[in-house]
């Protein structure tokens, strides 16, 4: 069964061939996260050309705007609070608690959504499968 563009966005998987993974660690966590350079299933090279993934930068300011307001309009909600420090706080825990997903997602959605030259081919992951089958 072919896996979805949404599973394989959440687990991090190759918008190629949607069973490598893209990244190396956790999203949080004491071990850094790293992206790697070569899909370990389909050999895609995430980085298309480059400074490709400056586009990505796009992506994680929208992630970044989307939090940041509704941090804000929840803080205003709850506190009704009037003072700027207290949102000034928020916002910078925000933006520094966010930063890791932020940088993994943003990613992920400009190589899933946005690259057209990258398309999904569902011949790896049936190759997968009829490898992981047992003979009969």
């Amino acid at each position: 069964m072919a896996t979805s563009k949404f599973a394989a966005l959440s687990q991090s998987k190759c918008p190629r061939c949607r069973v490598g993974k893209m990244f190396e660690g956790p999203v949080y966590g004491f071990k850094r996260q790293r992206m790697l350079e070569y899909c370990p299933h389909c050999g895609l090279k995430f980085e298309i050309e480059p400074g490709y993934f400056y586009a990505a930068m796009y992506v994680s300011y929208a992630f970044s705007v989307a939090e940041i307001l509704s941090l804000g309009l929840a803080t205003a909600f709850f506190t009704r609070s009037e003072s700027p420090w207290t949102y000034i706080i928020v916002i910078f825990a925000a933006i520094v608690i966010f930063a890791p997903f932020n940088l993994r997602y943003s990613r992920l959605v400009l190589l899933h959504f946005l690259s057209p030259k990258v398309t999904y081919n569902p011949r790896y992951e049936k190759s997968l499968s009829e490898n992981n089958e047992p003979n009969k």
